[in-house]
């Protein structure tokens, strides 16, 4: 969430950024500034009257102390009088703060300066491609991959929950869990400390993080107990540091997690959605940094290059791209999606996404730390998928294919247990 004081002093720097996103937010803000007007004329009023019941309830004092009954007793039905203008004053903040509170959800955060204009995936900027496209002696897609060496069961994924719910069995689980043990190892070799987090989450969890309020209904919800399938490990992880106060020395925080993850994939049906291009629940490590506000763009990169690590690791052809302003996520201000070519579609797929969301989710989060000076400020947040399993596990069959078999990346080999997929 942005900040109401940055709002008021960077007004139209703020509103020509958010405008990179496609979308003119101008009447959002005014309306977030005039609310926050309201809020404190109300709060003025409010200390007046305070101030005044002060130094009433002192007179009270001092007049029955000099027995004069009668006038103490005058000044007594004035503060009455003001305790009720209290009350009314103090619902009327209440109501301000929330009417306030819901106009600054639903602005996103501000893209950086490096994040180009743009409404679509059409207009993201490609910065580097690595590696070359395979030459396949067969080109079966993975799903076809799949059934022919009973991998991964979509019809069966259909018969126990929906479409989107894939059955994984034999190698095909192997090599799931192998994919998932080495990106862990990985990510502690780096420094992250792992987290095996619930995988469902409060709601004040999801607006710490910016995933609720839900306004494309992309989560799971069980409203018996108000609780969230979560969307990826990055909700739960970073909830760990929901009002907490850090010691500037405490920098960086890196955590990594493993979980199963659940979205809806609203108004998707019917694009992409073959075999594990888009599923409703599926596999990924993430990784999570908190960062000094100062540090965290040379993060960013850090996490860039570290995914990216893992991609030539598996020998991986990929490219990364910066997104437009119209394709970085709601909360975040700066966004790097690494996708990998698909051999057999001839197409790319995104199997990460690496964000930097500033100060938007630690101001929902209340994530604060005491800088050298002692001033409590807020932190930086940042996470990246490293990564997601579907597509890479169907870039992996679809690269790898020969006539004789699924050729293993050599460094899953130790994990998986076997070499090659046959």
């Amino acid at each position: 969430m942005l900040l109401i004081q940055n709002i008021r002093q960077d007004k139209e720097a703020i509103i020509q950024r958010l405008a990179k996103r496609g979308v003119d937010f101008s009447d959002l803000v005014n309306q977030a500034i005039e609310l926050d007007d309201s809020r404190k004329e109300i709060q003025g009023k409010l200390d007046d009257i305070l101030s005044q019941s002060n130094k009433i309830s002192k007179s009270i004092g001092q007049l029955f102390a000099q027995k004069k009954i009668e006038e103490a007793n005058q000044l007594k039905a004035q503060t009455a009088e003001l305790k009720a203008q209290s009350h009314s004053l103090s619902e009327a903040m209440k109501k301000v703060e929330n009417e306030l509170l819901e106009v600054l959800y639903q602005i996103p955060n501000s893209p950086g300066d490096q994040v180009p204009a743009g409404k679509s995936e059409e207009d993201n900027k490609t910065i580097k491609v690595v590696g070359e496209k395979p030459t396949l002696t067969q080109n079966l897609p993975h799903w076809e991959l799949c059934e022919k060496y009973n991998l991964i069961d979509f019809e069966l994924g259909v018969k126990i929950t929906g479409a989107g719910f894939p059955v994984y069995r034999g190698k095909g689980a192997r090599l799931q869990r192998a994919l998932i043990n080495w990106f862990l190892d990985k990510a502690r070799d780096a420094g992250y400390e792992e987290i095996q987090p619930p995988i469902l989450i409060n709601e004040a969890s999801g607006i710490g993080t910016g995933q609720l309020p839900d306004k494309e209904g992309q989560m799971y919800h069980m409203p018996t107990d108000n609780l969230y399938a979560i969307p990826t490990a990055e909700v739960p992880i970073t909830n760990i540091y929901r009002d907490v106060i850090l010691k500037e020395e405490q920098f960086p925080i890196k955590n990594c997690g493993y979980t199963p993850c659940f979205r809806r994939e609203a108004g998707s049906y019917g694009k992409d959605v073959r075999g594990l291009n888009r599923l409703h629940q599926f596999d990924k490590v993430e990784i999570v940094q908190i960062q000094h506000p100062e540090k965290s763009y040379q993060t960013l990169e850090e996490m860039s290059n570290y995914v990216q690590g893992l991609l030539r690791d598996l020998g991986l052809h990929y490219r990364v791209l910066l997104l437009c302003g119209g394709d970085t996520g709601f909360a975040s201000a700066m966004t790097f999606d690494m996708e990998v070519w698909s051999a057999a579609q001839e197409r790319w797929l995104e199997v990460s996404s690496v964000s930097n969301f500033e100060t938007f989710q630690a101001n929902r989060l209340k994530l604060r730390y005491k800088s050298s000076s002692g001033k409590k400020q807020l932190a930086h947040t940042l996470n990246g998928s490293a990564l997601a399993l579907p597509r890479i596990v169907a870039s992996i069959l679809e690269n790898n294919q020969t006539p004789n078999g699924i050729i293993v990346p050599e460094v899953l080999r130790p994990y998986c247990g076997f070499d090659v997929i046959d």
